[in-house]
This record gives structure tokens, sequence and C-alpha cells, in this order.
């Protein structure tokens, strides 16, 4: 492209005008308005300089792209640029369907492999299984390719055929030839009753279908006999804002504020009240949360606590108090764009991080402990702001060891699974499998026969003890002590394999289930050893540890 000076003015006046009629409208001082114009301006006169005189083709695309970027890191995670190739990434994320095959991946060394098809769609249904390794796509070679490309090649329109070649674990390659389907993730992977006719509804997501799904859910849950409920909200970074107030509005009455939205923009100030006759106002409602539960889990836990309508059982949120709007741009590209804080109906903001006020490159801090306020319930329950939502109920979650974690992370948990899945073709254990003693020892076997390291925290910090004795001049005189008890917490890996062997075989069995029964199969199994779902059914069980937490 080449300027000439009745562009770059024609540029000029527009972008003056623009700017201009933006001031009028939004009321913004004329100080702060030259400043954008300046701005702008310069930015427009770096750019035109670097097209005409820069020693090399410039990749115009990719470095606006990154200048966008880079402007907008300086304000919150959450307020992004999709170019136009991200619009399906966009899409996913507000309606939880794309067109593909169904499948998770992952990239383990040289090539990536199916890691779990979803139950019903086409990868499943053509026969591809976890542990497969996808050599090719359409012909294309995927060797070295990175997973985010593998992705993309796998995607495309509905009723599109592809072929993928895949490599099995016993090195026979096989070609699948099938056809992309819309893929429609679900906000409710599973729900079921449990003992003691207590329904449990999983909540992944907050797409445009999670209200839907999960009165759905209710519904067939309470035909079943279902007295209580347990809402997992675990893990769910939210989503629409609109979708957890309908689903509050299933456990409280019409006409209550659930959410209100407070922005410098005086029209984006809200208020979101309940708009339907509830489901149910009496059933007895307990809520898991986690430290992955943000935003729109947020609203839903935080509505139903300060109505005293809900037990609150977990760990403290993450505490996403803000919300966005998307804009469409030129071109098919739209901006995701944080206009307002949001407020539970006792008047808190569960906002945890300061991301504008901070310099350059700093971390965003927390909201200082003087600035926190404390709200009130329904009841009269004390609560407070900026720390996400603070559960009725703490649960210590187990923390896997450090053994644990590199085995998951490297693989081998996942590689043994297969194994095993190869090896009991005709049978399938049951959703609450328990993995025979005689399989753990070949997995040990199997682990000790592989080249990898770890370390112990209680090494990690005996170290750093050795080096404050050094500088302090004590170590010659511990030297013996420390020798020893560094032995004890040195990795040993048959004997960690041991140690924590409990947790290990939890992971590996459900990861051979997920192999038989999928993503439902992999929810059953969890429970057997979640100590959250332990809390709340511990809750349940007793009427009046339930109200006395709700000040009832």
């Amino acid at each position: 492209m080449t300027y000439n000076t009745t562009m770059r003015n024609t540029f000029r006046s527009l972008l003056i005008v623009f700017i201009t009629s933006f001031i009028s409208v939004t009321g913004m001082a004329q100080n702060n308005g030259f400043e954008v114009i300046r701005s702008l301006e310069i930015m427009n006169e770096i750019y035109e300089n670097l097209e005409k005189y820069y020693v090399d083709d410039l990749n115009s695309g990719s470095m606006s792209k990154a200048a966008i970027d880079a402007m907008l890191k300086d304000l919150d995670p959450y307020t992004v640029y999709y170019h136009e190739t991200e619009i399906e990434d966009y899409q996913l994320m507000t309606t939880g369907q794309y067109g593909g095959i169904g499948a998770l991946i992952r990239k383990v060394d040289d090539y990536t492999y199916i890691t779990e098809p979803y139950e019903g769609k086409p990868a499943q249904v053509a026969g591809l299984r976890a542990g497969d390794k996808i050599i090719s796509i359409d012909g294309k070679d995927m060797k070295d390719k990175p997973s985010s490309e593998v992705s993309t090649a796998l995607k495309g329109p509905k009723g599109k055929e592809l072929e993928i070649e895949v490599e099995r674990p016993n090195g026979d390659t096989k070609k699948f030839k099938f056809t992309r389907d819309e893929i429609k993730l679900p906000d409710v992977p599973y729900s079921g009753l449990m003992d003691n006719n207590v329904g449990y509804i999983k909540l992944n997501s907050f797409t445009r279908t999670a209200h839907q799904e999960v009165l759905g859910a209710y519904t067939d849950l309470k035909a079943e006999g279902m007295e209580k409920l347990i809402l997992d909200l675990r893990g769910n970074g939210g989503g629409l804002l609109i979708e957890a107030v309908k689903i509050v509005n299933m456990f409280i009455p019409k006409n209550e504020v659930v959410v209100t939205t407070k922005a410098r923009v005086a029209e984006e100030n809200r208020k979101y009240t309940t708009m339907s006759n509830p489901v149910d106002l009496d059933i007895p409602v307990i809520v898991l949360i986690d430290e992955g539960s943000a935003s729109a889990s947020e609203i839903v836990a935080g509505s139903l606590q300060d109505y005293d309508r809900a037990v609150i059982v977990g760990t403290t949120s993450f505490g996403k108090g803000l919300v966005q709007r998307t804009y469409d741009l030129s071109y098919g590209s739209k901006m995701k764009l944080t206009i307002a804080k949001y407020y539970t109906p006792s008047g808190r903001c569960v906002q945890r991080l300061e991301y504008y006020d901070r310099a350059e490159g700093d971390r965003p801090e927390e909201v200082p402990d003087s600035l926190l306020q404390i709200f009130h319930t329904k009841n009269g329950r004390e609560v407070i702001d900026g720390r996400g939502i603070e559960p009725d109920a703490d649960v210590e979650p187990n923390e896997f060891s450090r053994l644990t974690a590199v085995l998951y992370g490297q693989n081998f948990v996942f590689d043994f699974a297969t194994d095993y899945y190869y090896r009991n073709l005709e049978n399938a254990p049951s959703e609450d499998f328990d993995l025979p003693e005689a399989e753990y020892k070949k997995f040990k076997e199997y682990v000790l026969e592989q080249d990898f390291t770890y370390s112990t925290a209680s090494e990690e910090r005996l170290k750093k003890m050795k080096e404050t004795a050094e500088e302090e001049g004590f170590y010659e005189d511990m030297k013996d002590e420390y020798d020893a008890l560094l032995k004890k917490v040195v990795p040993s890996k048959e004997r960690d394999l041991e140690k924590f062997k409990k947790e290990i075989m939890q992971l590996i069995e459900n990861d051979i289930v997920s192999r038989y029964h999928y993503q439902r199969g992999r929810s059953i199994h969890a429970f057997k050893d979640d100590v959250f779902m332990q809390r709340a059914m511990e809750i349940f069980k007793s009427s009046d540890e339930y109200n006395t937490i709700l000040g009832n």
C-alpha cells in the first residue's frame, strides 16, 4: 500500500470527526479528548512511516493484532480483541458449539493424540479411541504441528468430510473417513440421583443453554424423587450473566434483585431481577465452589448465599467481579470489553484483583484488607467483598504429591490406561471400578523403567535452609543432621509409589473408566473420593447443621 497526502489528510479529517463525535456523545473532558486525538494521530503516523520506509515487507495484519493486544494488556485479561480468524473460538466460548469431530486432544512429544472422544459424536462413532496418534489430516502430515494447528485442521463446517490417519498403540495405522458435525459441549455433562434422594447437577459453563439444561436436569431428577439438590460449580469459569440470573430465579421469588452492575458510563448501571415465578422455593440446596469458580458462577453462589437460599461448600472462589460486553468491529472482528463491576444482592463486589492502577509490568495486587467491607445476608450473616465468594462450609481439598503430578503430567497414567484398555476390550469395568493390586504392580514396574526426575517440597526447603545456614556460618555444625534428614526427603520412586499409592490409583481408575464410559463415567467414578461431595452429604444428613449454617 502507498500513502499519499490526500489519503493521509482524509484519514486525519475522518479521525478528528470521529473523536469529536465520540467526545460529544460520551461527555469526555476536552483535555482527555485532545489526548485521544493526539495519540491516535501519532499511531497513524508511525504506521504510515513503517509501511513506507521499513527495510522489509511488513505483515500488516499480524503487526496490527500485536499492537492491539499490547494496548489492551495494561487493562484487564478479559478485555480482548478477536481477529476474524478467531471468531470460532469466540463462538465456542459463548455458545459451546463448533463444527468438528468431538474429541479432546493433547500434544505429546512430536504428535498430537486423541485423549477422549465425546460419546455419540463423530470421532467416537467413527471408531477413534483415546491413545490414537494423529499422523495426518486430509493427507497433511501432523508431525511437529502444534496442537492448536491440529485442532484447526479438525474443525470445519458441519457436513464437510475429512480423513484422519492414526497410529494405534500396537503400531497399526488406520484411516477414518467421516463427516464433521455441529458439536455442542453440554453445559450439564452429568446429573443424577445420589443416596438419600439427593440430586446432583454438574454445571460446566454458562452458555446460552445453561439455564435450559439445568432446568431439564432438575425436572428429571424431581420426577425420580429428588428431595435435596447439589449444584456443582467447581471449575466453572462463568459465561453469560443472564443465564446466571435465570438459574438463581429457579430458587428465589419473582422481582428479587440478583445482581447489579455499576459502570463509568451511566447507561450501563443496571439491576437484573428475577423475571419468572420460581421452580422451587423449598428444596434444600448446596452449591459446590472452588478457586476455579468465577464470574457467573460467583453470581449464582453469591446471590443464593445472600438470600440464605443455599449453603455454599468448598473453597474460596476466584474473585472475578467484572462484566464484559462484546462489540462488533469491522471486517468480521470483535472486541470483548469490560464495561462494569457487578454486585451481589447484599451490595458486595467479589473482584479480588486490581488490574488498572499498577506500574507497567507489575502483577495485579489483591484489594487491600483495609478496604474490605462487611455486608450481611438476608438472615444477618456476615459476608465480605473483595475476596470472591467465601464458602459457608470449608473443605480441605486433596492435593497431589509431586510424584503423582509428574506421573499425570508426563502421560504415564494416560499411557497405562490406554494399555489397560487394549488388554480389556471385551471386559469393560463399571463406573465404580477399583484397580486390582496386580494391575498397580504392573503400573509400578512400567513407571520404574521410565527416565524422569522430580523433587519434593521438603527437599527444596531443606536445600534453602542449607544455603541460609552456610551464609550464617552454622552449616558445618549441623552437617551430619542435615545429611541424615535430606536422605529421608530425597525422592525415591519405589518408596513414593507405595507412599502415594491411593491417590495414584484414583487417577488411573478414573482414566480407565473414561475409556469405556466417557465423561459421564468419569464424573460418577470421581464421587468415590470427592471430599467436597462427602462434606455436602454430611450437611444434608443433618437438617440442624444445614439450617444453623443459614441462620434459619
